[in-house]
């Protein structure tokens, strides 16, 4: 109960860290910042590859079992994936799968987009303007991502002027620089 009050109420208490995202359940916030760190705690045991969430590895591991739990009632076609039988229930209804309207052009190229923040976004790879910068040293960038990035692992200030990121081991990166020798976080 107090979970979905917390919806109603206002400011979510759980918030990040690294950006000003915030969340009403802390498994969110979990899931959250792992778009962060980059960590990919669940493993595929068939072909090494990894992701943030179970349910993606389980979606994932269809393609090794050949798994397809989604069936169309009228031809009994399957399908590893909801969408794609929404997709196929088309052909039977006639219908065409409209693709969004996608007002918003680069005039530097063919590129099209549903939200005008994600255009200014991709001007930014024609212009090269890099509005955002790191308060501890002059590394600008172009997009936020890219300074969390540096912050959390290679600002000269904060970690140092030579930092070498060792491979991982056992899930976590070892990052070594001279101002800080020895410093571990998880991956």
């Amino acid at each position: 109960m107090n979970r979905h009050l917390r919806k109603h109420i206002g400011e979510p208490p759980f918030r990040c860290q690294l950006c000003p995202a915030a969340f009403t359940e802390k498994s969110k916030l979990v899931l959250h910042v792992r778009t962060h760190t980059g960590e990919r705690p669940f493993s595929c045991v068939q072909c090494n590859a990894s992701f943030p969430r179970k349910d993606t590895l389980s979606e994932h591991m269809r393609t090794h079992t050949g798994e397809r739990p989604f069936s169309c009632v009228q031809c009994n076609a399957s399908f590893a994936r909801k969408n794609t039988l929404r997709g196929h229930m088309c052909t039977h209804t006639g219908e065409r799968r409209e693709r969004r309207e996608r007002p918003f052009s680069c005039v530097y190229c063919s590129s099209t987009f549903l939200q005008k923040s994600s255009l200014v976004r991709h001007i930014r790879r024609h212009t090269g303007e890099r509005p955002f910068s790191c308060v501890h040293c002059n590394a600008s960038f172009a997009w936020k991502t890219c300074l969390t990035r540096h912050l959390t692992l290679s600002c000269p200030r904060l970690w140092g002027t030579c930092t070498e990121l060792v491979a991982p081991l056992c899930g976590w990166w070892v990052v070594k620089t001279f101002n800080n020798p020895s410093v571990v976080t998880e991956r």
